[in-house]
């Protein structure tokens, strides 16, 4: 089918053809809706009645669809044109690999710099179950600004899903088109794939190997007179060595090649993340540095983020790391802790041997331990359900209880006692330099105080966390966050007059600080665009460098004086489950690396839910998908908070400096960027029943948080609430009849009438219930239970008139980690639908030695 300028193809506009192959023709053409350029490919009619051609190219689409990731070609929409399918995907400008190779080698830094790239998107499609099968150079893309892209997934094997088998596929890069012969393209296919047995995963990593020794050496890895010779070099042969045609050739690099193309999958690498933490350690200043001649040979590869940040720093190539002009020294990465667990704080004691820590294991509740590095026992200090806080030079510790409801600080000695309240409200602490003055985090119902001492206010905000004491005790540093349940914010610094210097702004996941030993840093770990999760420093004059990148998700707990960090590296990836009404069973509805669960449409079909890892990007991506499992379409960047009573509009708030509040079109339309007027921080929102007012969690400078009504026609937020409305992420509820919305104040559900005017307690709610959903007749509220942090969360139904408190259903996973725990739940207002994100973390704690 040749296809002219100006043809519609439901609603995209042909521009002129791109190219054409044995898989379809391909023509630039243009989204009118949203005027964006875009890449429809569409299979000949002459092919559209093959059916092995068709279920191919429905592989195609149908694995790339479940892809979401900056380097792999993004697919918006498929269809079909007088019964010839079609696939739409974003346009991309620049050239092949293979164009870029020809038969020279890329310089040693643009060829890491590649590699980095495809092994960040092989890692995310095997993350999803999706084995490409046919990775070679001309189906890797590198656009004009650098960015890699992986093509053609048309030979992709669902692992898990429906398996294509040999079989059933036509031969690609071998003579002929006759079914049952061997699956790839020769030169770049797997020892497994030219003998015809099953694949997975490390049949990419060969064909990776093989994509980045022509990159090195602008030659294929293996080449024969015949295909028939080439695949027997495959099984029998090793390619040249590297540093034969270039002696500058880190021998690290050369290690990662050979490692690649194992002919035995079991000794390659077994995660092309594993491959990509390895070359971005060259890609920094391993590349100045080198790696010294004695460097030890690599062990086998585990399996695993935590074992394999293990082994790369303690075994395999370490990461060199030093300032420009010292010598470089190796990181090495020592356990602390052994078990299958969760560790959520640690500290080095004051001898600096001792290591006290909080941690839940299996069978247990969160408790506090200590123990020596280089000892695998642990000893409880026995404060059961108690979180650790700090530890004074003197050996005291700091330690938050929940004590009648109210988050209390303590103290208790290291050595066991039990624990002297101090103080109630707190939600974080340190020690102050003498040992014996504390600086506290108070929350106030809607801000968060820092004082230091106790009674002397510093400075103020909505949501403060992570606060350390500088070892001179003359300044205070922090993280700030726009509201209390997220992990976005920037790292700041308060001096003892109270002024207050932000170092580094737009960090999306902060996970841990603090001091460097001098005082003249701040280490933190954190997440943002174009920096995966790392640990940095920055100076208190802003000055921001990298310390340590790693995959996996890292957080940072504490340095000794002697440079000695503790780590911990968790593994965490939230799941989405949902129960359809009409259906017995919960499904996955799981789709990137962090997702959470904002909300279901009225009539039960769509889930709204946003992505906020490494896959939704720095600036968090809002997505909907259908509660049957059908894939999701992303609509656009930003912090999903609700979904329309209408199902045309998704609200959001963006990332960025400043917030603002976004309606995204779940179909055709425009975004549109809310008036902020007053509004400094917007923490969350939602709809009113006619669709044409929103509600928001806000509050303007200098302020605490309240409840604004904004009218889409028209006019700037008007607050209907008093000051000292806890800031609520997701959505705040209204009534049906749209005349009140739940809220929270002093910690109680109340009714705020939207016309504005007095609250009232709702009764039957308890103190810290959470507020999910009006029913759809009005007569109930359905609330969650505190803290909702727990395997199992129960439900409850509260009847509006009489109070009368029923509990409706319990939710959750068990058998998982002793952490795993509901993070989220959605409601249908008819209560025949349900969806909630259920959080299943482990990690394990490390002392790094030689972090600079």
């Amino acid at each position: 089918m040749s296809l002219s300028a100006g043809t519609s193809i439901g609603p995209y506009e042909i521009s002129a053809p791109l190219g054409a192959g044995g898989m379809g023709e391909v023509y630039r053409a243009r989204d009118p809706r949203i005027g964006r350029d875009v890449a429809l490919k569409v299979l000949p009619e002459s092919f559209a009645q093959d059916a092995d051609r068709l279920r191919r190219f429905e592989q195609e689409a149908r694995a790339t669809g479940q892809l979401n990731h900056p380097n792999i070609l993004a697919v918006f929409d498929v269809g079909a044109l007088d019964g010839a399918p079609y696939v739409v995907s974003e346009l991309l400008e620049g050239d092949t690999l293979r164009e870029r190779i020809g038969d020279t080698a890329l310089p040693v830094r643009k060829a890491i710099d590649f590699a980095t790239q495809i092994a960040r998107g092989l890692a995310a499609a095997h993350e999803k179950g999706v084995v490409h099968r046919d990775l070679k150079p001309d189906n890797v893309f590198v656009t004009r600004d650098g960015r890699v892209k992986i093509l053609d997934f048309g030979l992709a094997k669902l692992v898990g899903g429906e398996i294509l088998t040999e079989a059933d596929t036509h031969t690609a890069g071998v003579a002929g088109t006759d079914a049952g012969k061997v699956l790839g393209t020769v030169g770049y296919m797997s020892p497994e794939q030219v003998r015809a047995q099953p694949v997975d995963h490390r049949s990419d990593i060969f064909s990776f190997g093989s994509v980045l020794y022509e990159m090195l050496s602008g030659r294929r890895a293996f080449r024969g007179a015949s295909n028939v010779e080439t695949m027997n070099a495959i099984l029998k042969e090793d390619p040249p060595e590297l540093s034969e045609t270039n002696r500058l050739l880190p021998p690290a690099l050369e290690r990662i090649v050979s490692h690649c193309l194992e002919k035995n999958p079991e000794e390659r690498f077994q995660s092309a993340r594993d491959i990509a933490f390895d070359l971005e350690q060259l890609s920094g200043s391993a590349m100045h540095a080198g790696l010294p001649s004695a460097a030890r040979k690599s062990r086998p590869w585990q399996r695993g983020a935590v074992a394999a940040i293990a082994a790369l720093a303690c075994a395999a190539l370490g990461y060199w790391a030093a300032p420009r002009g010292a010598e470089p020294a190796v990181v090495a990465f020592k356990p602390i802790t052994f078990q299958n667990g969760l560790v959520s704080d640690a500290r080095f004691a004051p001898d600096g041997k001792t290591i006290v820590y909080q941690a839940q294991w299996p069978g247990s509740d969160p408790g506090i331990y200590v123990t020596q590095q280089g000892s695998p026992e642990s000893r409880s200090l026995g404060l059961r359900g108690d979180r650790l806080v700090g530890v004074s030079r003197s050996g005291e510790l700091l330690i938050g209880r929940i004590v009648g409801g109210s988050a209390t600080l303590a103290q208790a000695p290291m050595g066991g006692g039990a624990p002297r309240d101090v103080l109630e409200n707190v939600s974080g602490a340190d020690w102050g330099a003498d040992g014996t003055s504390i600086a506290v985090l108070r929350d106030s119902g809607a801000t968060t105080r820092i004082e230091f001492p106790v009674g002397k206010l510093l400075f103020e905000s909505v949501s403060l966390k992570h606060l350390r004491v500088s070892p001179r005790g003359d300044v205070l540093a922090f993280s700030e966050h726009p509201f209390s349940n997220d992990f976005r914010g920037d790292i700041a610094v308060v001096d003892l007059a109270g002024k207050k210097t932000t170092l580094s702004a737009g960090w999306s996941d902060i996970r841990g600080l603090a001091w460097a030993r001098d005082g003249q840093e701040v280490w933190f770990t954190g997440t943002r665009a174009g920096a995966e999760n790392s640990l940095w420093a920055v100076s208190l004059r802003g000055e921001l460098r990298s310390v340590f990148r790693a995959p996996g998700s890292l957080a940072l707990h504490d340095l000794a004086p002697d440079g000695r960090v503790l780590v911990s590296v968790q593994k965490r990836r939230p799941v989405l489950y949902g129960l359809r009404a009409g259906e017995s069973k919960e499904r996955d509805l799981s789709w990137l690396d962090y997702g959470i669960v904002v909300e279901i449409s009225s009539d039960g079909k769509t889930l709204l839910f946003q992505e906020q890892g490494e896959g939704g990007g720095a600036e968090y991506s809002a997505y909907i998908r259908g509660m049957d499992g059908s894939l999701p379409v992303r609509l656009g960047k930003g912090a999903a908070t609700a979904l329309s009573p209408d199902g045309k509009q998704a609200l959001v708030v963006s990332v960025g400096v400043p917030m603002q509040a976004v309606l995204l079109p779940t179909g055709p339309g425009q975004s549109r960027t809310l008036p902020r007027g007053p509004l400094a921080q917007i923490h969350g929102g939602g709809f009113l029943p006619d669709s044409k007012r929103v509600v928001l969690s806000a509050n303007e400078a200098g302020r605490a948080a309240r409840i604004y009504i904004l009218d889409l026609a028209g006019g700037e937020p008007k607050a209907i609430s008093t000051e000292g409305v806890s800031p609520l992420v997701f959505g705040l509820p209204p009534t049906p009849d749209g005349a009140f919305v739940f809220g929270l104040a002093e910690r109680r559900v109340q009714l705020f009438p939207t016309a504005g005017g007095e609250p009232r307690a709702v009764p039957g709610t308890e103190l810290d219930d959470l507020p999910l959903r009006a029913s759809g007749d009005g007569r109930f509220l359905y609330v969650s239970e505190p803290p909702p942090g727990r395997p199992k969360l129960r439900i409850f139904r509260v009847d509006l008139a009489s109070g009368k408190r029923e509990m409706w259903k319990e939710v959750g996973r068990e058998g998982g980690s002793p952490a795993g725990f509901v993070a989220t739940v959605a409601i249908t207002p008819d209560g025949k639908s349900y969806a909630y994100t259920f959080r299943d973390d482990t990690s394990t704690l490390y002392v790094a030695e030689g972090l600079r």
